[in-house]
């Protein structure tokens, strides 16, 4: 069982709820709704605290619509200088307390300018991190192996003395999806699926995105096809969706989280990768299969609805399918060696195949979904 990670809690408690607090959540979108917990933590603990969140610019769409927090303030991932000029100006002591969910240099930084008091990750107890050991005067060392991300952000909440709340928030949809999408779904029940993510090492192959929809189908499902604006996504969503033109309709950028949630509340079931929406649908409450290769599922499986244990939902490798509440996540049969490996695909890069999920068989993957299907209502 994985022991929780190291913390020094707050140097002379809070004696009462700070007044202004900056949430530091600099990273990729999914990483955004994993904090949530701990934004959620903060608010119910400090009520009349204004909370603000600092994240990378467009990352801040998983917050829309949370009444947990102020505002949303964006910074560029690669920020100039007259980008951090601005930035300055915005947070230079504005705030009683700042908490960073990353251990990275610029979060630490970005915290130091912001509060006269400061927790957050620390990466190590090597020397070398000894400057945020010292300019913090609570910290949690990350684990990023054996600690899933909700978890090691809810280690700040116990560093500053607070009940953590591992509820994931999902984003507010600004229009109703239903308006769009309804002559296609009709009254039919129906399936989400996010096939291509960003990066190829995560990818499943085109072969088994085809096998699963054309099952479904056969099922009486009707089939969404989420993804993003990239030409290359967009392409792969439609070229799907045209072999199966009465069952499947293609959406990708089409709507916003918020509206993509609002989906998922209502969908028969999801199936994606290592990806953001993943984590989304899982927060939703929605039967979720999330088929993961080199990923690490202790540290980035989805966090199922309702799940609130201090140990990870998942393990590292089962040759089932894991089932936790409303999410199942399945992983190629390959070496317990090299499943997951936890790198980035078999050439290391971000744009490398990753040979475990090519080898993953379609119908593995319809059975883990027809074991997620069962009780689940079709409309015909």
């Amino acid at each position: 069982m994985a022991e929780l990670p190291a913390f020094k809690p707050l140097q002379r408690p809070l004696t009462k709820p700070p007044k202004r607090v900056l949430l530091i959540a600099t990273r990729q979108i999914g990483d955004v709704l994993l904090a949530t917990p701990l934004l959620r933590s903060m608010c119910r603990a400090w009520p009349e605290t204004v909370i603000d969140v600092l994240v990378y610019k467009n990352k801040g769409q998983m917050l829309q619509g949370n009444p947990d927090l102020n505002q949303v303030i964006e910074i560029e991932e690669h920020p100039d200088f007259a980008q951090y000029r601005v930035l300055w100006r915005r947070i230079f002591r504005r705030y009683e307390l700042a908490v960073s969910t990353l251990a990275g240099d610029r979060p630490n930084v970005y915290a130091f300018l912001a509060a006269p008091r400061r927790v957050s990750l620390i990466p190590d107890l090597l020397p070398k991190s000894r400057w945020k050991r010292w300019i913090n005067q609570g910290w949690t060392l990350l684990d990023n192996v054996q600690t899933h991300t909700v978890e090691q952000n809810l280690m700040l909440a116990r560093v500053l003395g607070i009940a953590p709340l591992h509820q994931l928030v999902p984003p507010v949809a600004a229009s109703d999806p239903f308006g769009e999408l309804g002559g296609f779904l009709g009254r039919h029940a129906f399936v989400l699926l996010h096939p291509f993510p960003m990066w190829r090492y995560k990818r499943w192959t085109e072969a088994g995105w085809q096998a699963l929809l054309t099952h479904l189908a056969g099922r009486g499902l009707k089939l969404l096809i989420t993804g993003g604006p990239d030409p290359e996504e967009r392409s792969f969503c439609e070229r799907l969706a045209a072999t199966l033109p009465e069952s499947a309709l293609a959406i990708p950028a089409r709507f916003g989280f918020g509206e993509l949630a609002a989906l998922m509340r209502h969908a028969s079931l999801f199936v994606g990768p290592d990806t953001a929406l993943t984590h989304l649908a899982a927060a939703c409450g929605t039967p979720t299969l999330a088929l993961f290769g080199p990923s690490n599922p202790v540290k980035w499986g989805p966090w199922p609805s309702g799940y609130a244990d201090t140990q990870p939902p998942f393990k590292m490798y089962s040759e089932t399918a894991q089932r936790v509440a409303n999410v199942s996540l399945l992983q190629p049969h390959y070496a317990e060696a090299c499943v997951p490996c936890r790198e980035e695909g078999c050439e290391r890069h971000k744009g490398s195949a990753s040979l475990c999920l090519d080898q993953l068989s379609a119908q593995r993957v319809i059975v883990a979904v027809d074991a997620l299907l069962v009780g689940e209502l079709i409309l015909d």
